[in-house]
């Protein structure tokens, strides 16, 4: 029997390797795992030169590349006329490939990385003879996983691997070969773009870091997905690619929900360059706040509405302070994002048993490698850009005979910002760039402003309001007014912009038209 190894993760591979030698195997080798099964293990072991009579050409591009290595992996051990056909051309079958690939990601994830660098780092021969083994899997074994290994051998020293093993073997190599195609893939077409239209195509691969109890119930399975290969990619090391990339520094165990509120709470203080704060319930925001002292910005939001706040995620742009986590202390919330927290801070948050403490590290709302928001739908999914386009509060117009004030403006940028992350239709009461009410997911504006104002009360009288799209009625201004608005921001673009505009000169209403819409569905 023999054995072709080539492997880029080198773990655990001198105790597999003496123990295919042991169980019989002859093993052939290249390059880098040559060295390493031969001179740390002590093994012998072929050079593929040494099987193939060939040597390795173009500076290591053409090594297994040859009929001596692909007829023994792809003959058919089955068929006589196969083996045959081998004795004929003095090729011997090879009954079990190791191997597994140089992550690509890493070469195009250095800094200054060049199209030729990244060229030259595309594995032709692995991903080729790792195919072959696969799609012959009932006559040879393939392994890509040195987890693999233990349970592998002991089967190979006994009565050998099952057909159902073999073939979860092969559906493990094609996973990870289709994984590495599809980051190259991505590396190429985004390489390739001279513009921002979407791909005809789109190969996309995920790796499994974390199982979840469930999903969104009881009833469905769940679990967490980063683009393959990513660097950093896990619960550990908080490397600023998001929510899927956070370190869990304390809590229990993450939820689906948790994750799916986290990273709500995460995206929206991170659209903010100043200091801010969210509380997040059901991937709204029932709470938001401005200010440059940290635990202020906490106490603002959580007074935006104490009641939805129960239960809720809280999220924060800037290290916790001490200040800032005493504050939380009264309330309970299942989890708290932030880039990071000093360590009196942390203290004090890891004295609550059950709150699950994530920090996410310094690289903002970036989506850790994917730059397309997926959606599912039945029989496919739905794939768009992110809403993520930069705004100058100079491109607005003001659409009404009063301009809004400095105090007014600084409050609508704000609450133009918070309305682009609550659920359409949005709608965004602020003041002293803070949330003090909000209605969204709603089927008409008018209930989205109903609710704000219900949410607010009092603290409606001298606030403005946001929208995330336009008015098509001036119903949703007049009631505006009644609650006690004084100025607005929308997109503008409704064929009844004159009666929208009319009416809020009547109540001596400011209104800013943005020409943007934010829609978030």
């Amino acid at each position: 029997m023999r054995a072709l190894i080539s492997v880029f993760d080198k773990t655990g591979v001198v105790e597999f390797g003496k123990r295919l030698a042991d169980a019989g195997f002859e093993l052939i080798s290249t390059g880098g795992t040559h060295r390493t099964l031969a001179e740390e293990g002590g093994l012998p072991v072929l050079q593929v030169s040494e099987v193939t009579g060939s040597p390795e050409i173009l500076d290591g591009r053409v090594k297994t590349l040859h009929p001596v290595i692909h007829g023994g992996i792809l003959a058919r051990q089955d068929l006589p006329a196969h083996l045959s056909e081998l004795e004929e051309h003095g090729i011997r079958p090879i009954d079990l490939v190791v191997g597994n690939l140089y992550p690509f990601a890493d070469t195009i994830g250095k800094p200054d990385v060049t199209l030729d660098d990244a060229l030259e780092n595309i594995d032709i021969g692995g991903p080729t003879m790792l195919r072959a083994a696969a799609k012959n899997f009932p006559s040879v074994a393939v392994v890509v996983d040195p987890g693999d290994y233990s349970w592998v051998a002991d089967r190979l020293a006994g009565d050998g691997l099952s057909e159902s093993e073999r073939r979860s073997l092969a559906a493990k190599a094609f996973e990870h070969v289709a994984e590495y195609d599809a980051t190259v893939a991505s590396y190429l077409v985004e390489a390739a773009s001279d513009d921002d239209g979407l791909p005809a195509n789109l190969a996309l691969a995920y790796d499994q870091v974390a199982t979840l109890r469930y999903g969104e119930n009881p009833h469905q399975q769940g679990a967490l997905y980063v683009p393959a290969g990513g660097i950093g990619a896990g619960t550990g090391g908080g490397t600023g690619g998001g929510i899927a990339r956070a370190s869990q520094l304390h809590g229990r165990e993450l939820s689906y929900n948790n994750l799916m509120d986290a990273d709500a709470a995460w995206r929206t203080v991170s659209d903010f360059s100043a200091p801010a704060v969210a509380v997040i319930k059901h991937a709204n925001a029932c709470g938001l706040s401005s200010h440059e002292d940290l635990a202020q910005a906490y106490l603002q939001a959580y007074e935006g509405d104490t009641v939805s706040a129960f239960g809720g995620i809280v999220g924060f742009n800037r290290t916790v302070t001490a200040a800032a986590a005493e504050a939380m202390n009264p309330v309970f919330y299942e989890v708290v994002v932030a880039p990071d927290y000093e360590p009196q801070a942390l203290e004090i948050l890891q004295r609550k048993r059950n709150l699950r403490v994530l920090a996410v590290g310094s690289g903002g709302s970036e989506l850790g490698g994917i730059s397309l928001d997926i959606r599912p739908i039945s029989g496919g999914v739905l794939i768009q850009t992110p809403d993520a386009i930069e705004e100058n509060a100079g491109d607005w117009t003001t659409a009404t005979q009063r301009a809004p004030t400095e105090a007014e403006m600084d409050d609508l940028a704000f609450a133009w910002v918070a309305c682009k992350h609550i659920k359409s239709n949005a709608i965004v009461f602020a003041r002293n760039r803070t949330l003090v009410g909000m209605g969204a997911g709603q089927p008409n504006r008018v209930v989205s402003v109903h609710l704000s104002q219900r949410i607010a009360g009092d603290k409606a009288r001298g606030c403005v309001l946001a929208s995330d799209a336009f008015f098509p009625f001036p119903d949703n201004i007049e009631l505006a007014a009644e609650a006690g608005v004084t100025a607005i921001i929308q997109p503008g673009g409704s064929i009844r912009d004159d009666e929208v505009i009319e009416a809020a000169d009547k109540h001596g209403l400011a209104m800013v038209f943005t020409g943007v819409r934010h829609f978030r569905h």
